[in-house]
Formats: structure tokens, sequence, C-alpha cells
């Protein structure tokens, strides 16, 4: 019996490697499949965002990625609204900027809740009102970027968070894509 231990605990440290390098695969595939179908995806951006949600260790199909990658973008969308709310808070802020961040604010508001409503969708298997839901989503960035582009000279600063949020509300309309 105690010839077998060293045996046992090699074995077991063999399969738990194996576990975690398939779940890893099933992230850089996923992404991989996801960057070349959509070229609005970042190959590295999918993985790192992913991978920095601890539900994602666990994942081992595209299909499970789909909710994680709805959470990681709703609370992202959370995230930028209070950025927005702290950028409202400059006393200086000229009245065209306060109105752009207003409406933003907005936007993002109603994009957690598409992406909420995206994310029950796809749990009911009704993928096209969850596409359609997290579409309503991805316009969010867009329509705040193009309200500072409305005014010469005006430069957005939420520029880099709308880039980011776009990615992220691509991610699991790519993701859906593969699983339908």
């Amino acid at each position: 019996m105690k010839n077998c231990f060293p045996f046992v605990c090699t074995f077991l440290a063999f399969f738990f490697l194996l576990l975690v390098c398939v779940r890893s695969d099933v992230i850089r595939d996923s992404c991989n499949k996801a960057a070349k179908d959509d070229p609005n995806i970042n190959f590295d951006f999918c993985v790192t965002s992913l991978q920095q949600n601890p539900k994602s260790k666990t994942t081992t199909s595209t299909q499970e990625l789909v909710p994680i990658s709805i959470e990681i973008a709703t609370s992202n969308a959370t995230s930028i609204s209070s950025v927005i709310s702290k950028l409202l808070k400059n006393k200086q802020l000229g009245k065209f900027t306060r109105s752009c961040l207003e409406a933003c604010s907005q936007l993002y508001s109603e994009a957690g809740c598409d992406l909420q409503r995206g994310g029950q969708a796809f749990e009911s298997k009704d993928y096209e009102t969850a596409n359609a839901d997290i579409s309503a989503a991805m316009d969010a960035p867009e329509t705040c970027e193009d309200g500072f582009k409305e005014k010469e000279g005006l430069v957005s600063p939420l520029t880099m968070e709308n880039n980011n949020f776009f990615q992220l509300t691509a991610v699991p309309l790519a993701f859906i894509a593969m699983v339908q």
C-alpha cells in the first residue's frame, strides 16, 4: 500500500494539469474562433477578459462561456456608469459635455438591462432574443462616442471605455453564433 502512494499522487497531479489545460483551451479555442469570425474581437482581449472571471476556470464548453461573457459585459457597463458619475461631479464641465455624459449614462444603464435580458433569453435557449438584446447593448458605446463628435474639437473622455465595452458585447454575440 505504501508503494502506491507516489503513483496515486502523480496520477492526481497529472489529471489536475490535464483538466486545467482542457479548460484553458476552451477559452483560447472559443476566442480564437470568435476573433477569426468577427473583426471586432481581439483574441488577446477576449482571452484576458474571460480569464479574469473565476467562473471561466471551470468551463468545459463555449456554451458555458456565454453567460460568463454576458456577466463580464454587464459588470463593465456598471463600471462605466460609475466612471461617468465621477466625471459628472466636475463643476468645470461645459454644458455640452455634461449633456453628452448624461446621455451616455442613460445609454449604459439601458445596456446593462439589455444584457441582463439577453442573458435570460440565452438561458431559455431563445437565441434570437438574446442576440437582439445584446446587439442593443452593443449600440451604447458607438452612440455615446457619436454624441461627443457632434461638437467640433470635443474629445470623448470615454473612448477607451466605449471601445472595450463594444468588444465585450461582441464576444457573447460571437459565442452565441457558435453554439446555436
